[in-house]
């Protein structure tokens, strides 16, 4: 099996390591790990792609490249580029630094190289740990996705629909904030949603009295509902979450066509 992996804390982030050895195990002593992943940070950037400007790309190594671009921008770097001579089999994009459930999906650079992914019509999934007081002081805080990564994706791979649909599946792996041996297990979940919390800002004067203003996340250890991603982790247990690209609200559709559809009098 020939896999790319890549992610949005950038070439050096500790989690990328974990994501290749999460690779290696699954792409076997005759498969192939190629890394293409930012050269920088790129946290927070959702889906961005770099329409209107070029992106450098270096290799640093054998099979491992950087990018100066978003992690969707190395998922096309490395279908377009570094592996046009054969695609991958499978994209990976973490092992995220913090989690990607509920209303962060929506900004996560983690998620957006999965979408990217997904679009191209490769089989994709994003893996993220997430922090907490059980585990952020842990000589390795990624230890829950080391230990139990290779296995989950094993299992997404031999068990999960895999479809062609035009906006096919793509999974989200989220690691709870504990060691690896208190995880207590893997649940499907949907998608929550982290009530009276959100991103915000906040200002601050430069030394030369210019105003700046920082992104400021909100409360990351509120429960969603009891069926969701970060209710599940705060549970212990592994989240996998099934997602596609299409943004349309299905359940509304019917409603708003009686609404708007009418014969005109």
């Amino acid at each position: 099996m020939r896999i790319l992996i890549t992610n949005d804390d950038g070439i050096n982030a500790p989690g990328l390591k974990v994501l290749d050895a999460i690779a290696r195990q699954i792409a076997g002593d005759a498969g192939e790990v190629w890394t293409v992943a930012p050269a920088f940070e790129q946290s927070g950037v959702g889906h961005c792609i770099s329409y209107t400007h070029p992106t450098m790309i270096a290799e640093l190594g054998p099979r491992r490249f950087a990018a100066e671009g978003s992690p969707a921008d190395c998922v096309l770097a490395g279908l377009y580029d570094v592996m046009a001579d054969a695609r991958p089999d499978l994209i990976l994009s973490g092992v995220n630094r913090g989690n990607n459930a509920a209303e962060n999906v929506l900004y996560s650079g983690t998620i957006g190289a999965a979408m990217e992914a997904a679009l191209q019509g490769i089989p994709a999934i994003a893996l993220s740990q997430f922090y907490g007081p059980a585990n952020a002081h842990l000589s390795d805080p990624f230890e829950a996705a080391a230990v139990h990564g290779a296995a989950v994706v094993r299992k997404l791979l031999d068990q999960a629909v895999w479809d062609a649909a035009d906006y096919r599946l793509f999974y989200n792996v989220n690691f709870p904030p504990v060691p690896a041996s208190g995880v207590t297990g893997v649940k499907v979940t949907s998608q929550g949603y982290r009530r009276d919390t959100s991103f915000t800002v906040e200002p601050h004067l430069s030394p030369s009295g210019r105003r700046f203003l920082w992104i400021k996340g909100g409360a990351q250890h509120i429960p969603t509902l009891p069926g969701t991603d970060a209710h599940a982790n705060l549970e212990g247990a592994i989240s996998v979450t099934p997602m596609r690209c299409d943004l349309t609200a299905h359940d509304m559709l019917g409603d708003l066509r009686t609404r708007l559809e009418r014969a005109i009098p």
